[in-house]
């Protein structure tokens, strides 16, 4: 399976298994118990490096000197072979949590002295907390065994497995963070709003060869990861990052050295810190001797999301270097603590970016006066205002700001990205436009109307240093007003037709296709079908054809990128490359957004790079794979994974039955039809069926009772006399009289209007009893009661439910048998065959969805011109002069009735009111 897959497997077994442990302390065990393996795992690889077989690790103990000593000193740390994830899962029955406390008690003791600060009580709360894992020693063994085989196939031994581990890692993380309510902010910065920072930071950073990048609230270490990943895209040796990291929390401090170490990162470009980051600066102090021998560190990029408005202590920070110049934040939130701590180690040249609480952009006393003093000294380089409700554990409104010790402008950019997300559960998430549209803007520093605006520090400085958003991007749509004179009177006014000037200016001669105007304000729609209208104007169809052309080769680019060259694709660069030729070809096509398109290009490219993990990882062969198609299935009240048929690895078993065996399947969809056909004939038998009838359905009243027509049926031919029916059984009852020979072949000869060779005749030429019952059977069968009737109903139902079964059975066989043909279909491809079914997966619903952006954007023009001539269709003019028609009609009405005088008294007022309008 792939990383999706296997991440998604994972979390569900997870979740599940967890029980009523909170999901913000569960992770730190299963969490651990990956990282356990992943150092395991490691240290497997490096044995097997020196020549170990399978059969020599035994032989791996503490015992040994030589190798614990080079193990320790070539990876950090060593375990010994009886302390190794895999002995662990060898040991099966005999695996008790004694030797997990084993183990982890030895790891700590075991790690070379030179990668202490690494290492050390990295496993602490995985060793503390295992007796929450169960109520004894039996449940508590039950429960780690079942977390050992969930996680054992995570690939943790190559690249490509570094990959897949951080992918499942992080996907994890994730998802405990959606699951763990307000606790989930300690720990974790969504996926999203990570990236988007990362873009941020590796643009700034991108000359540099050498990068170093510090996180003072690192949480899980996501963050800091995304951060390197980016800057990483753009240099050519990757172990020039070095990170920095502190975490107050001591458990999810361990995530961030877990999470860091996972990912391949040279334990000599890992620093970390536990510690409170306000209380005492850092980077960079020996912990021994905090006071003598500070050093502070200024680096090129930090990058923070820091618990929100926390409660902090200023007394005695009025000296602190990192506040000193900007003042101190209030006791009450600790925002500007944090935004300065970060400021202050930013190197000359370097970034920073933060994520806060909306308030500090216009909170006021200290706040305001911090505010000021940024604002004054030119750092606040960037300020996005993200959506609501996407951090877990909090609604409030939050910001990104990013801030430079040096720049070489003179304004702040101001973003609001407040509306660009999609809902995703009860959280808002970025995607991938949305990430890519802010960064452009950012890189750019351009004023887009209603998202971003380049404001001149003159400019906020009018605004008493207050920097709340709305102050300088409106982003808010614009209401529908109506006009009173054509609410009145009808017309279309032409401010309203303006709205539409974009269109207007690429469409020139659309518009007065489409109104007239006689000199007034107003207008009038002079067609009566508007879409035929905008889809035959000349114009339009040169903005088509011109779009057309720009895409003209887009499926021959793709194959030649992605197919042809598919040795040559880097997954981490490849999106960014197909990102810069989508963006090139719509250059000079007007109307159409490029990050609607670019977020076409995202939504293939997720699946596409899955498969390109794989490809990697396994080689081209993969594509030609087929694997067993594993499901939970529930028996006797116990889950359990059971193979279900085959999939594709890489190729879907749709794909190839609809391109490559599209006979077979078609003559399943015939049978399908033919049973859908008979549903529909059923339904049309029940409808037909009296209240009285309704008593041969079942309970729901929604089929019929089989066996109850079937009775009424067979009584009903026990009743049916036909001639040839009324003869044969004179013949049985010949028979049953032990008639001679002569007498049944007299019987016979005289009884010629019989048909008597559908019948199987004995060797003498006579029929035996049974072989005419069969044909009176037979007889009855086809019978045809009355059309209409209740028994030719009941025989009708019988007949269809009986074909239904029949087809049903056909079905459920030739599903099977394409199945298996689909199987060795994949498995027999040749390299065309599978490189056209690569075409059909990655790049014609790619090629397809681009395509119809021109038609989107012509089904959005024809909207608004129909509601634009629906909007003042019904004018009030028009509407008082139908009222008082239809008053006047009633009023007639109203004289030609009778009755005494009363009535006529009462029906007069009626009338007088209906002409006053009370």
């Amino acid at each position: 399976m792939n990383k999706q897959q296997l991440a998604s497997k994972i979390w569900e077994s997870a979740n599940k298994m967890r029980s009523k442990i909170e999901a913000s302390e569960y992770k730190d065990y299963i969490l651990g118990f990956i990282f356990y393996k992943y150092l395991s795992d490691k240290e497997v690889e490096y044995l097997k490096e020196l020549g170990y077989t399978k059969e020599d690790l035994p032989s791996v103990t503490e015992s040994d000197e030589e190798i614990k000593n080079d193990v320790q000193q070539s990876i950090g740390y060593f375990i010994d072979y009886k302390n190794l994830f895999s002995t662990w899962l060898a040991k099966r029955n005999d695996f008790s949590v004694a030797d997990v406390r084993e183990a982890l008690s030895a790891f700590n003791r075991l790690i070379c002295p030179t990668h202490k600060k690494v290492f050390s009580g990295i496993f602490i709360t995985l060793e503390t907390g295992l007796s929450k894992l169960g109520e004894n020693t039996n449940s508590q063994t039950k429960a780690i065994s079942d977390l050992l085989y969930l996680i054992k196939d995570i690939p943790m031994n190559d690249k490509q497995g570094y990959d897949v581990l951080g992918f499942i890692y992080e996907y994890l993380i994730s998802n405990f963070a959606a699951n763990a309510g307000k606790k989930a902010g300690e720990f974790y910065t969504p996926h999203e709003v990570a990236l988007l920072m990362s873009e941020i930071v590796a643009d700034h950073l991108k000359d540099k060869e050498t990068i170093s990048i510090y996180d003072p609230t690192s949480g899980s270490g996501s963050l800091l990861i995304n951060i390197g990943k980016s800057v990483a895209k753009h240099m050519s040796n990757t172990d020039g990052i070095k990170y920095y990291a502190q975490e107050l929390i001591a458990n999810t401090y361990n995530l961030t050295r877990m999470n860091l170490i996972m990912r391949g990162i040279l334990p000599d470009n890992i620093v970390t810190r536990n510690g409170d980051t306000l209380k005492d600066d850092w980077p960079y102090f020996d912990e021994n001797n905090k006071f003598d021998s500070y050093e502070p560190l200024f680096l090129d990029a930090v990058v923070s999301n820091p618990p929100y408005s926390q409660l902090w202590e200023p007394l005695g920070k009025e000296s602190d270097p990192r506040y000193s110049g900007y003042g101190l934040a209030p006791s009450s939130k600790a925002d500007y603590a944090f935004l300065l701590h970060d400021l202050y180690h930013v190197n000359e040249n370097g970034i920073m970016a933060i994520v806060l609480p909306h308030g500090v952009l216009f909170r006021g006393n200290e706040e305001e006066n911090i505010r000021k003093n940024l604002v004054d000294n030119n750092k606040i380089d960037t300020i996005i205002g993200m959506p609501p409700n996407i951090f877990f554990g909090t609604g409030i409104p939050t910001i990104v700001m990013v801030l430079k010790q040096n720049k070489n402008n003179n304004d702040v950019l101001i973003i609001d990205a407040s509306k660009g997300f999609i809902k995703v559960g009860k959280n808002n998430k970025l995607r991938a436009s949305d990430i890519k549209r802010i960064a452009d803007v950012v890189h750019e520093r351009k004023s887009v109307e209603k998202f971003s605006k380049v404001v001149p520090i003159d400019e906020i400085k009018t605004n008493n240093y207050n920097l709340n958003i709305p102050r300088y991007v409106d982003s808010s749509e614009d209401a529908e007003s109506y006009d009173i004179y054509a609410t009145m009177n009808g017309g279309i006014p032409n401010v309203e037709i303006d709205n539409l000037a974009e269109y207007w200016l690429v469409f020139p001669q659309l518009k007065n296709q489409l109104f007239t105007n006689d000199g007034t304000p107003y207008s009038e729609l002079k067609i009566d079908n508007v879409k035929n209208a905008i889809e035959q104007n000349k114009d339009v169809n040169k903005f088509k054809t011109n779009f057309n052309s720009a895409f003209s080769n887009l499926e021959n680019y793709l194959i030649d990128e992605l197919i042809t060259n598919m040795s040559h694709v880097e997954v981490t660069k490849e999106e960014a490359i197909l990102g810069n030729d989508l963006f090139n070809r719509l250059k000079n096509i007007p109307l159409i957004d490029k990050y609607n398109a670019y977020q076409l290009l995202d939504d293939s490219w997720q699946e596409i790079s899955i498969d390109f993990d794989i490809i990697n990882s396994e080689g081209k062969e993969a594509i030609k794979v087929v694997e067993p198609n594993m499901v939970i299935k529930k028996k006797d009240g116990k889950e359990s994974e059971v193979q279900e048929g085959w999939k594709g690895r890489i190729i879907p078993f749709e794909l190839v039955q609809e391109n490559m065996l599209s006979d077979d399947l078609n003559k399943i969809k015939e049978k399908e039809n033919r049973i859908s056909e008979i549903a529909c004939e059923l339904e049309e038998l029940i409808s037909s069926l009296s209240a009285e009838d309704q008593k041969y359905l079942n309970d729901k009243n929604d089929a019929f009772d089989a066996n109850a027509i079937k009775i009424e049926i067979d009584k009903a031919k026990n009743n049916i006399i036909t001639d040839e029916i009324k003869v044969l059984k004179e013949y049985i009852n010949l028979l049953d009289a032990k008639a001679k020979k002569n007498e049944k072949l007299d019987f016979i000869t005289k009884h010629n209007e019989i048909d008597w060779s559908s019948i199987d005749a004995s060797k003498d030429g006579t029929y035996s009893k049974n072989n005419v019952n069969n044909r009176i059977k037979k007889i009855l069968d086809e019978y045809t009661f009355e059309e209409g009737s209740l028994n030719y109903i009941f025989a009708t139902a019988l007949a269809l439910m009986a074909e239904e079964k029949e087809i049903n059975k056909a079905i459920k066989e030739m599903k099977v048998a394409l199945h298996i043909k689909t199987k060795e279909t994949i498995e027999s491809l040749s390299d065309e065959e599978a490189n056209e079914l690569l075409r059909l997966k990655w790049v014609m619903p790619l090629v397809n969805s681009i395509l119809e952006l021109p038609n989107s954007i012509i089904a959005n023009l024809v909207k608004a011109v129909t509601n634009l001539s629906l909007k003042y269709s019904s004018t009030f003019v028009a509407l008082e002069k139908e009222i008082d028609e239809t008053q006047n009609e009633f009023g007639s009405m109203i004289d030609q009735l009778t009755g005494d005088d009363f009535d006529i008294k009462g029906l007069q007022q009626l009338k007088e009111s209906l002409r006053s309008g009370k």
